[in-house]
């Protein structure tokens, strides 16, 4: 039986269906993502949504969904489902669903009277091009399929609605048309592998809703442009290939193209496939053969602090260190360019963010894990110290050495950490001055770069660094160390933040620690009574003020519970390697158990990967966007660390 399959019976509830979203990427930023019964529930839902790099640098939803229609003896059966004003769904089509399976390709197989019709779907990598193969499995008569296209030629964070600019003209091409609905748009083609007709027919369907908007406290209309429909018989057996693209399909070897898609597809046959499955959507070429890392699926765009931290789970943890290098190529290219002061060439946000070098030394010390610390110092050498100095040297306009050996960083007006949400203008958690995890890192850059230091011969630079980690190792204790066994969060003077917050958990779980055991122990302890949920840790202890474990409600809501005591899986990955670190294989069943509240999330939210964040309180629902690279990285790292404790 396939690991990712529903039968009928839940996918003709909707409560059931909804809810689950399937997401399909080309690995150049373009994405295809509805629920798995084709009813988009979202303003980021979209058949074909793409960049359109000439309008802005958002993507845009260029096809929003296309409904196909069974005609047998004059009936019609319509397939498809929208939900408009008023909690109306139409035109109903999930009550034909028989079964879904998303075992290598997403396929639905649809049964009206005697007709099996399945589609399946896959969008070509490294192209704008969604293709779906329809195939008449059975049919006892002479039918016909009638095809009605949904547009929308609007930005992701935008709705369209009926208006008198669209441009209705359409031209013929090979098995189907292009038309575009607005000038600065790339044409969209619309073409079949086989003959057929093309019956224009301009409409508008008006008040269609987008539930998951609603919760999120948005508008929720949009009125979507239908130019007509295509209609075509089919026989039994044969199978029918459609392609929506931005650029004109060769139809006669749509349907090889289609074959060739779904050979170079890796079945998603457990846990451990769907997670490699969900990297490999976060990867991004551009068209200069740059590569990136997308922080999430759908909002998200490559941000640094992302990267660095999600590109060790995504590539070596899956033995891929060649993408590694190609992000790391183009990553390293922006943080020079940002080091030297100039601007950057390439397209990763907020590089300026301080923690950002911190995190990039951890990245490459990872790299040195898994491919030898001669490599990383061949390839990367020269790069770490440059960071090393550029930090040492306090060039950074927000990261400050003190003579104490400690990183000082302002984050009053302006968010400057991971826990980033915004209120009023305002940082909800305004995180400033020491930051634990700030200093945690740099503890742990600083006895990383000596040991290269040394491996490179380079003694003076090395011992220079020992004596900075020193000074660092002895007054982290003594400025975040408190009486009660934990570590504040952050030390701002003569502010000291006593919540207990999950950031202290990395003084554990990095390679070179400022802590004692005794100390490590105490911390890692406090996290489990406090912070440990099967989701990860949570953002804020129950017991510290201002919990707020629900990530629900409108925008301003949301952001008061963003980091607030809400679970995020990426930080529960470096409480595992923590708990690994102090306790050994001890503690390798209850790391499996925990591994085992990730794995059921496979089949809620976004089939196969893994939310941005989820509920601090049971039932621990996921939230926010729905795959996330972090939480995915983390994930596979861990289970890489209890694949190496199993085999010690």
């Amino acid at each position: 039986m396939s690991y990712l399959r529903f039968e009928k019976a839940l996918m003709t509830n909707l409560e059931e269906s909804l809810p689950r979203e399937l997401l399909r990427t080309n690995r150049s930023g373009a994405y295809s993502c509805s629920t798995i019964v084709d009813c988009n529930t979202r303003k980021y839902h979209g058949l074909l949504v793409i960049p359109v790099p000439e309008l802005d640098d958002e993507n845009h939803v260029l096809l929003s969904s296309m409904d196909v229609t069974v005609i047998q003896h004059g009936a019609e059966f319509n397939l498809g489902l929208h939900k408009y004003q008023g909690n109306n769904y139409s035109p109903l089509g999930h009550k034909y669903i028989r079964e879904f399976d998303c075992g290598k390709v997403p396929t639905i197989l649809y049964r009206v009277g005697g007709v099996i019709l399945k589609k399946e779907v896959v969008f070509q990598h490294y192209e704008n091009r969604i293709l779906i193969r329809y195939t008449l499995v059975d049919a006892h008569s002479a039918t016909t399929l009638r095809f009605r296209p949904f547009l929308a030629f609007r930005s992701v964070r935008q709705f369209t609605h009926e208006n008198s600019n669209v441009n209705r003209d359409h031209e013929q091409v090979e098995d189907g048309i292009r038309t575009c609905m607005y000038a600065g748009y790339p044409d969209l083609y619309m073409q079949f592998s086989k003959k057929n007709e093309f019956v224009f027919q301009p409409d508008w369907y008006r008040g269609v809703e987008y539930p998951k908007e609603q919760e999120r406290g948005y508008a929720s209309n949009e009125d979507l442009y239908v130019p007509g429909y295509f209609e075509m018989n089919i026989k039994k057996g044969e199978s029918i290939v459609f392609a929506a693209s931005t650029s004109e399909s060769k139809t006669r070897t749509l349907k090889t193209l289609f074959e060739e898609e779904v050979e170079e597809r890796s079945p998603r046959d457990n846990f451990f496939h769907c997670l490699v499955n969900a990297a490999h959507q976060f990867h991004i070429r551009k068209s200069n053969d740059d590569r990136y890392i997308l922080a999430g699926y759908p909002w998200f765009k490559c941000r640094a602090r992302d990267t660095f931290i999600s590109l060790p789970g995504l590539t070596l943890s899956i033995e891929e260190p060649d993408y590694f290098e190609l992000v790391m190529k183009t990553a390293e290219k922006g943080l020079r360019e940002f080091m030297v002061g100039k601007p950057l060439s390439v397209n990763i946000y907020e590089m300026e963010q301080p923690d950002v070098p911190l995190w990039a030394i951890w990245c490459l010390q990872q790299y040195a894990k898994e491919q030898g610390n001669e490599e990383c110092l061949k390839r990367y050498g020269s790069f770490l110290k440059a960071i090393i100095l550029f930090i040492e040297g306090n060039k950074h306009p927000n990261l400050h050495l003190d003579e104490n050996g400690l990183l000082r960083t302002e984050g009053k007006d302006k968010p400057v950490t991971w826990m980033n949400s915004v209120a009023n203008g305002r940082p909800v958690v305004p995180r400033t001055g020491y930051i634990v995890e700030f200093n945690a890192l740099w503890y742990n850059a600083l006895c990383f770069c000596a040991s290269m230091a040394e491996l490179d011969n380079n003694e003076k630079h090395a011992a220079r660094l020992h004596s900075l980690a020193e000074r660092c190792k002895e007054s982290f204790v003594k400025v975040f160390y408190n009486e009660h066994g934990y570590l504040f969060d952050y030390v701002d003077g003569n502010m000291v933040d006593w919540s207990v917050r999950p950031n202290m958990i990395f003084a554990v779980a990095l390679d070179y620690s400022p802590l004692d055991l005794v100390q490590k122990k105490s911390v890692l302890d406090i996290c489990t009574r406090e912070l440990l949920t099967p989701k990860g840790l949570r953002s804020l202890s129950p017991k510290s003020g201002g919990y707020n474990p629900m990530y629900v409600g409108p925008q301003s809501q949301r952001d008061y519970a963003y980091h607030q005591g809400t679970a995020w899986p990426w930080l529960g990955g470096f409480y595992m390697e923590a708990c690994l670190r102090l306790y050994k294989r001890t503690r390798l069943s209850f790391i499996e158990r925990q591994m085992v509240g990730y794995e059921d999330e496979m089949l809620y939210h976004c089939l196969g990967t893994i939310p941005e964040l989820f509920d601090g309180n049971p039932p621990f629902h996921g939230r926010g966007a729905i795959s996330f690279a972090m939480n995915v990285a983390e994930i596979l790292r861990t289970l890489e660390l209890l694949e190496k404790y199993n085999f010690k």
